[in-house]
């Protein structure tokens, strides 16, 4: 299984941005408020980027290019 870099919209018009295996699994994750730390004072309001085919490390470098 490749790896992806995402994108969120939320809920105070900033974007996250974070790296999976299961990008579905990982937004359900953050919805609630069970992923990252930047998700307890804001919400998740829908995907807006999707990048997939990466392994670990170059899913890492792209989520800090970004």
């Amino acid at each position: 299984m490749s790896w992806n870099v995402y994108m969120i919209l939320c809920s105070d018009n900033t974007l996250y941005t974070g790296i999976s295996k299961d990008v579905d699994r990982r937004v359900l994750q953050h919805a609630r408020q069970r992923g990252a730390k930047y998700f307890r004072a804001r919400r998740p309001k829908r995907l807006v980027y999707l990048e997939s085919g990466h392994s670990r490390s170059t899913a890492s470098r792209r989520e800090a290019v970004i």
